[in-house]
């Protein structure tokens, strides 16, 4: 009988054990795709007789140095795998993907400034430090613990669709049947700086004026770029600059981000951006109407009707953030939060609730039965993604049926530990919808965990000049590339309407009480990535610090696609695995079906502020990881 057969055969409670436990091994497996050379992306490898010796030493110019036989070196405490300790503070703490952003929210909040204020200061340090994630071409969602009313606020900085752009249009000027990623057609109102306003209108203590002068002295005095981030720019202005890409214009992006040889910074070179800090000083000076109802937004008027776009004045001045409701759930006794809106924050809800039918923790930590169970949950959480989740404005959600307990049980019962559940569909409601991430929290106990993203690369390739020639110093997101096309879909374009979002920030409460804001950057990897987050806590038992270190998985691939998708994926879709996960579990995986994919960078990125208490102090201990170029500190 062959394994796979046998495998098949067994009932489940004889599965659990063959399919648990995580046995390390050489790192590798059979039967994976997508593999990549050394400095490509690709998973690590075993030697072979007939490859080439492995590499003595790192050579200059390479991206990456792959030597599989090569682990970390060993910790004496915590979790063997766990890159380092968390951050502890009593008086606030911020993690974020650059390490000089945490040290301007540490700063900001030595002042005296709150949560949020340290978070304004971080987002607009970003928008310098790291625009292949973020910039006030962006939206913005933020899920804030307010001490006062004892209770998670959500704000959603989200913006829409031209107005004078329609259907027709859109339609007409598609590639393939969809947006394309690049260029005038897929910009929508950025949200990001109007999201700030709202904030600081409500829980600020420092003047606005004061939050913006550390990404201004950073912005003009310059920063060195960091391995990861100065990759990215390098990877997108080649996209910029490729044939046939659609882009009205390029020169601007490249005068602002191509330094000096229209390339972009190679690692840790200085780079400086006095136009963004320009942008920065009228923002300071003058509030959000700066930029939708002034100068700024006048430049951005006058440049999109140069370049053929449509964009325009009055899109920017009629924009206005929300404060909604989030949504919740119950998992194992740990309440957790998402947005609802027109982000996918309602998947994480809807896998946690079907994962909660099984026991993960007899399936054992990094077993192939706990992943296997955990990729099957987002196959129809993602199913529903893309049948249900839009702009609530335009379309109805079915948003309490979705993360009902009931329908998830429903759910659940279409999984087996055995074999692969095909074909997937969404569920059938009753009748009557890259990116930056951090976290920061204050003395008060007022905790922000915050998103924000130009969507994908560092967005649309457009940045806008002034009357004067200089560029305003940041690109325009290209989020209108998630728009649907496809006629009586709740997410289709329309002029004046907020496209799909992937960015969502993730927050955890216990009995009543903040205990983690955390979220995990990177499209449709962050539900998947908030899952496996709090299923490392809850079911695992493991710390915040080693929770975001462990070994990820990333399923790609659903029925219906949400624009992420790679073409050419099977109805089962691509099981990426991260190099750390054991072989055996890769093994056992590929041997029930799934098509196991190479790593590719696509793992998502981590930061987290958890809130304990020791007696009546409060404690907070703060972590980042590895797959990003940031930090966390507390103090």
């Amino acid at each position: 009988m062959q394994r796979r057969t046998f495998i098949a055969a067994l009932p489940a409670a004889a599965l659990l054990p063959a399919m648990s436990g995580a046995q390390t091994g050489t790192r590798g497996t059979p039967g994976s795709q997508g593999a990549q050379g050394p400095g490509q992306g690709g998973a690590p490898q075993p030697a072979t007789a007939a490859e080439a010796p492995l590499p003595p030493v790192w050579n200059a110019g390479q991206d990456r140095f792959i030597r599989p036989d090569v682990h970390a070196g060993d910790r004496p405490v915590g979790a063997s795998f766990a890159s380092r300790t968390a951050a502890y503070g009593l008086n606030g703490a911020a993690g974020t993907a650059h390490p000089l952003a945490t040290q301007a929210g540490i700063d900001i909040l030595k002042r005296g400034g709150s949560a949020v204020d340290a978070a304004i200061a971080i987002n607009a340090c970003l928008g310098f430090l790291e625009p292949t994630s973020s910039g006030i071409g962006g939206d913005a969602y933020a899920m804030i613990w307010d001490p006062k009313l004892k209770k998670v606020v959500g704000l959603a900085g989200s913006g829409k669709s031209p107005r004078g752009l329609s259907l027709e249009t859109v339609r007409a000027r598609a590639k393939n049947g969809a947006l394309p990623a690049l260029g005038a057609l897929s910009v929508s109102v950025p949200g990001a700086v109007d999201a700030w306003w709202q904030m600081h209108q409500r829980y600020g203590k420092l003047p606005w004026a004061d939050l913006f002068q550390p990404a201004i002295a950073h912005a003009e005095a310059g920063a060195p770029v960091p391995d990861i981030i100065a990759y990215y720019i390098r990877r997108s202005l080649v996209a910029f600059q490729r044939p046939g890409n659609g882009l009205e214009e390029v020169a601007n992006a490249l005068r602002t981000y191509g330094m000096a040889d229209g390339k972009g910074p190679a690692l840790g070179q200085v780079f400086r951006n006095p136009d963004l800090a320009r942008t920065y000083r009228a923002i300071a000076a003058g509030g959000r109407d700066a930029f939708y109802q002034g100068d700024l937004a006048r430049a951005a008027d006058r440049y999109f009707k140069r370049i053929g776009g449509w964009l325009r004045y009055e899109d920017l001045a009629a924009h206005r953030s929300e404060w909604i409701e989030p949504n919740q759930t119950d998992y194992r006794g740990t309440t957790v939060h998402a947005l609802g809106a027109n982000t996918q924050g309602l998947a994480t809800l809807q896998m946690l609730n079907i994962l909660e039918r099984f026991d993960l923790k007899k399936a054992g930590f990094q077993s192939a039965l706990s992943i296997h169970l955990q990729a099957e949950a987002k196959r129809l959480a993602y199913e529903d993604r893309a049948r249900y989740y839009a702009d609530p404005h335009f379309s109805k959600q079915p948003v309490e049926w979705l993360i009902s307990k009931e329908y998830a049980a429903e759910r659940a019962k279409l999984i087996r530990p055995d074999r692969i559940l095909t074909p997937v569909y969404p569920g059938q409601a009753p009748s009557r919808g890259d990116t930056t991430y951090f976290s920061c929290a204050d003395k008060d106990g007022l905790m922000v965990s915050m998103i924000q993203s130009n969507f994908r690369g560092m967005g649309s390739g457009l940045v806008a000049d002034g009357p004067d020639g200089r560029t305003l110093g940041f690109m325009f997101q290209d989020r209108g590339q998630l728009f649907s096309l496809k006629d009586g879909h709740p997410n289709i374009y329309a002029p004046g309407k907020r496209p799909f979002q992937t960015i969502i920030p993730g927050f955890a409460t216990r009995g009543g009480d903040p205990w983690m804001s955390f979220g995990v950057m990177g499209g449709d990897m962050q539900p998947q990535g908030q899952t496996q987050i709090i299923v490392n806590r809850v079911d695992y038992g493991l710390e915040i610090q080693s929770a975001g270190d462990s070994p990820r998985w990333h399923h790609e691939g659903s029925s219906q696609s949400m624009g992420e998708d790679s073409a050419g994926l099977g109805p089962t879709g691509l099981l990426r695995l991260e190099s750390g996960v054991p072989l055996a579990t890769r093994q056992r995986l590929a041997e029930i079906g799934w098509t196991i994919g190479d790593p590719d960078g696509g793992f998502g990125r981590y930061e987290c502020v958890e809130h304990r208490m020791d007696g009546p102090t409060r404690v907070y201990a703060a972590a980042s990881e590895m797959r990003a170029d940031g930090c966390a500190l507390a103090y």
